[in-house]
């Protein structure tokens, strides 16, 4: 159009558009109108038509929210249960009542029910996570060669075995300690590849006099699968009772120490392996 409507008309015009089902380019088209400020006035208390209303992906977290808002529920804890961030909530439930003052205990209880609904979201989630990141790791390393078992034993050796000092005379021996099983098991295959023979082992269980010693002597009996003829009575270590441990329980079986007899050779080559893998 080129003649300018009188205000009134405009109005009247484009709320009959706008029923018809016009969307808001067509009706500025058909009468002429450039200004969003001005439709937006001649429109103004006319809902739009159903068709342009788009489905929001949020609308149950959306209705969720106002339904735990009602309930007197906080934004922190409203967003802890429906895994949402507090500004989304404060979106959507800011036109709502404040919820009256809670007693200490209710908000330490609700404040425990959204860590806990949050968690037990996410732990799966975590969890999934963590295994695809641990299955792509370990397709990285796949099977060692003996040199790989040689380089990785020296480092493993050089970080929890028995070291030369410079302020004694040098020892020579191989003394190799850990309380974790695989790496126990891992260093007796590197003892292998090293040309070892299993009868040179010898072992010592060093655990605290109050755990369960028989235990703990058969535990590292099974995981080395060697002969009790190559274990030495174990090393006890004496009870403070004023020191708090974490290590006590069943799953406790204290450290291994796992010598090699007449490893002077033997000590010579891990060093040498050890530096080599570490030099420039």
């Amino acid at each position: 159009m080129t003649q300018k409507l009188a205000f009134p008309e405009l109005r009247q015009r484009a709320i009959a558009l706008r029923l018809a089902g016009k969307s808001r380019r067509e009706i500025k088209e058909a009468l002429g109108v450039y200004r969003n400020e001005t439709l937006d006035k001649a429109l103004s208390g006319v809902p739009p038509p159903p068709w342009t209303r788009r489905p929001r992906a949020k609308d149950e977290l959306h209705a969720k929210a106002r339904e735990l808002r009602a309930k007197g529920m906080t934004y922190t804890e409203i967003a802890g249960q429906l895994g949402v961030s507090k500004s989304s909530v404060s979106l959507w439930v800011r036109d709502m009542p404040r919820p009256g003052r809670l007693s200490y205990a209710e908000c330490r209880k609700r404040n425990a029910e959204g860590v806990a609904s949050y968690w037990t979201r996410e732990r799966p989630v975590r969890a999934a996570r963590q295994q695809a990141v641990r299955a792509k790791a370990a397709a990285q390393i796949g099977e060692l060669s003996e040199r790989e078992i040689l380089i990785a034993g020296a480092i493993a050796y050089w970080c929890e075995g028995s070291k030369n000092k410079p302020y004694r005379r040098p020892a020579n021996r191989v003394i190799f300690v850990n309380s974790d099983p695989a790496l126990i098991a891992f260093f007796i295959r590197f003892l292998a590849v090293a040309g070892i023979a299993r009868e040179r082992l010898i072992c010592r269980v060093h655990i605290h006099e109050s755990a369960d010693v028989a235990a703990a002597h058969q535990f590292w009996l099974d995981q080395t699968g060697l002969p009790a003829e190559q274990f030495r009575p174990p090393m006890l270590k004496r009870h403070n009772p004023k020191t708090v441990r974490k290590n006590t329980g069943e799953s406790y079986h204290g450290c291994l120490v796992v010598a090699i007899s007449c490893s002077t050779d033997l000590y010579l080559s891990i060093e040498a392996w050890a530096l080599a893998a570490m030099a420039d």
